[in-house]
């Protein structure tokens, strides 16, 4: 069994139910178990700032797929959702990356695992830490100590009614 994190991210058309969907889908695979959720959050955008807020989420499963069979559902899942993707680090409908394939390193024309801007994105590291503050990364350090080398003052969590 494979462990897997994924991020999600969307800024476009009601973001926040475009994770709930992709959310849910996940959930109700055949091929995913134990799927957890961290909280949600709002962030600024990373690159142009001339876009809405970003609203991310991470989320751990188990599966028996491999790594470019959890691509391939993962890139289906956003294109049933509509995937708009209009510039690099622009405005998105859905973004599902695969953050961690258990220890693996990955490095394919279509996959690189660890996600190489992980431990730059404070919209990642602060989600993984509410799921697995001493999972130690690629860098030797553990969640919960790498999240405090990071800015993560613009992460709001959304609180849902």
């Amino acid at each position: 069994m494979n462990t897997v994190y994924i991020g999600l991210g969307s800024n476009l058309e009601d973001p926040l139910a475009q994770l709930k969907s992709a959310i849910s889908t996940l959930q109700q695979h055949p091929d995913i178990a134990h799927f957890t959720v961290s909280e949600i959050y709002r962030s600024k955008p990373v690159g142009p700032q001339d876009q809405p807020d970003f609203i991310n989420a991470v989320a751990r499963f188990d599966t028996e797929l491999s790594a470019i069979a959890t691509l391939d559902l993962l890139q289906s899942i956003e294109q049933a959702q509509r995937r708009v993707r209009e510039r690099h680090w622009g405005p998105r409908t859905l973004d599902l990356d695969i953050l961690l394939f258990n220890q693996e390193l990955i490095d394919e024309p279509r996959l690189n695992v660890p996600h190489p801007f992980m431990l730059e994105r404070g919209f990642v590291i602060r989600p993984l830490l509410d799921l697995a503050p001493q999972l130690r990364l690629h860098n030797g350090k553990t969640v919960a100590e790498h999240v405090n080398q990071l800015d993560t003052s613009d992460l709001v969590a959304i609180k849902e009614a």
